[in-house]
């Protein structure tokens, strides 16, 4: 077949054919690069070429020379004589991201890479196409592979998993209860060692119920985040009892313990662990179905606030519950909210997002720290002021409000940033990666 390598003339119906071996020649290119394995435009249709300038386009390696002579975002590309170059942006693209197009199994990862990497429905507008699941089946299309990829290994707290995550779910729970009976039947210092060694045992049953199982995480936390954490957890068995007795003049002796809360919290981790399976996989199968970033971000907000509430409404009937087996009245509010607080913390954390959640657990752990501190720094001489607005918040809604405003707010805090960051395709890539 010959090829017309420079004429000025229109391009015949055998060029628009092509070659078995290559693609169909575009109209006005004339020049097949078998280095390149493109077709190449003319000396004078090289002056037409015109890829995006700045924004979105530039950050991903499209067009990155020339000037912008029509003022409206473009920049017209002259190349030097005898220089040759890729016309096709997204083939840059592909080059530009490879890593990520060579080792995802389907498009969907490629689409949750890209957006993790700032490419919107609106750059993949530029290179053609309606949105960026659509550039991502073009990527996955053009990546050379030797043969069928490898099929997916399973991995702890995603998706398609078969384990006994569920099971082990139920572990906090019960160790707890147990715990909780061992107080029971005890006095004296063999109470204190069942409390030690329940504390201790019910810490280890957490770490393994969270090893495994949709609230699984491979980023680390601080130590801070575990102090902030085991803090928040204390103040909700002990913190209610000593703030009363603060105000009170006392504690000269034991203070109470609410033992029905920190009951409840390790019983609600069967359910937050449930509801968060149920979120994440309607997500990644909405990911497969959608045709659009934000088409999928509107699918999966009422999803997470459906498992959100869910998961609330289960907690609130394990409060209620314990309430009664243990004949104690807990503070609904300051439970509810810090397991609302340590639920979005968690899911969020989960999915790589962790520097939000450290820094809202920290603040409301010293929300709460402080409050306690006020009161007893009030005995001392002239400043007692300093416990006015903690007396006054216990007088009017007791001493639940305390942890109810400061876990509230940092839920309610929690909330609103999940539902920027798990909306987004990134957050539901497998494996999970931080953006």
């Amino acid at each position: 077949m010959t090829i017309d390598s420079g004429g000025a003339g229109a391009p015949s119906a055998l060029d628009d054919l092509g070659e078995p071996d290559r693609p169909a020649t575009p109209t006005g290119f004339r020049t097949w690069d078998e280095r390149s394995e493109e077709w190449l435009p003319t000396a004078a249709e090289e002056t037409d070429i015109r890829v995006p300038s700045g924004g979105e386009g530039a950050a991903i390696g499209v067009g990155a020379d020339g000037v912008d002579s029509a003022g409206d975002g473009f920049r017209g590309v002259r190349k030097p004589t005898g220089r040759r170059g890729a016309v096709d942006p997204v083939k840059a693209l592909m080059h530009r991201h490879r890593e990520l197009c060579e080792r995802a199994v389907d498009p969907l990862e490629i689409a949750a890479g890209l957006e993790a990497h700032g490419v919107t429905d609106r750059t993949a507008v530029r290179f053609r196409h309606r949105d960026v699941f659509s550039l991502a089946e073009e990527l996955y299309a053009r990546v050379p592979r030797d043969g069928e990829s490898a099929p997916r290994t399973e991995t702890p707290g995603r998706p398609g998993t078969r384990s006994s995550w569920a099971a082990l779910a139920l572990v906090p729970g019960a160790l707890a209860a147990a715990v909780v009976v061992g107080l029971r039947l005890t006095d004296g210092q063999p109470r204190l060692a069942v409390a030690a060694f329940g504390a201790l045992a019910m810490t280890v049953g957490l770490c393994v119920a969270l090893r495994r199982g949709p609230l699984s995480t491979r980023h680390r936390t601080t130590s801070a985040t575990r102090a902030w954490t085991c803090w928040l957890i204390a103040y909700a068995l002990l913190g209610d009892g000593l703030l009363r007795a603060g105000l009170d003049g006392a504690p000269d002796g034991p203070w109470p313990l609410a033992t029905a809360p920190v009951l409840a919290l390790a019983l609600a981790c069967a359910p937050a662990a449930w509801c968060a399976h149920l979120f994440v996989a309607r997500a990644r199968r909405r990911l497969s179905t959608s045709r659009g970033l934000e088409e999928f971000a509107a699918s999966v907000r009422p999803l997470l606030l459906g498992a959100f509430g869910l998961f609330l409404c289960a907690l609130g009937g394990l409060l209620a519950l314990c309430g009664t087996a243990l004949h104690e009245q807990p503070a609904y509010a300051g439970a509810g909210a810090l397991g609302a607080l340590l639920l979005l913390a968690r899911l969020l954390t989960a999915r790589g997002f962790t520097q939000t959640p450290a820094v809202v657990l920290a603040g409301a752990g010293a929300a709460q720290a402080t409050a306690l501190a006020t009161v007893f720094a009030a005995r001392l001489p002239g400043c007692s002021f300093l416990a006015t607005p903690v007396d006054s918040l216990v007088e009017a809604a007791g001493p639940g409000a305390v942890p109810a405003l400061a876990c509230g707010a940092g839920a309610l805090v929690l909330l609103v940033h999940a539902t920027r960051t798990l909306t987004r395709a990134s957050a539901h890539a497998l494996p999970c990666e931080a953006p």
